[in-house]
């Protein structure tokens, strides 16, 4: 079983980092933080190809996870993540874990909240892939 999914994005990286974020931003989810890998790794003396990983987060999706002893096992799974990097051929692409196939193997409020999230996400995604880009 897969459990990451990778799409080509049919923009250029900086361009498909900011429309993701305004898409993320236009259903309700928050942009909690970007993790910039490549300037950080910079900043210790090595150097990469351009990765930013968004860390996303929805309120309402959250608290039905952490408001019970029983599931906050799983906070190590939040907030959702979702890379953007370039390749050394120049094409930008999104990679995420498939938290819905993981989420199907736990069951009960994880599974409800994860596949709920997952498809949000997806929804998201959607438009930014060039036709058949799966890897």
């Amino acid at each position: 079983m897969e459990m990451f999914i990778e799409n080509e994005s049919k923009y250029k990286f900086d361009e498909t980092v900011d429309k993701l974020t305004e898409s993320i931003v236009s259903i309700g989810w928050k942009v909690t933080h970007v993790h910039d890998l490549q300037e950080t790794l910079h900043k210790n003396n090595f150097e990469v190809l351009p990765v930013k990983v968004l860390e996303l987060c929805k309120p309402a999706y959250s608290v039905k996870l952490l408001e019970s002893d029983n599931e906050r096992l799983y906070s190590s799974l939040m907030p959702c993540r979702i890379s953007v990097y370039e390749t050394s051929d120049g094409k930008t692409r999104i990679s995420r874990m498939d938290s819905g196939k993981m989420a199907a193997q736990i069951g009960g409020v994880v599974n409800e909240v994860m596949q709920k999230a997952f498809a949000d996400i997806e929804n998201i995604l959607t438009p930014f892939f060039r036709q058949n880009s799966q890897v």
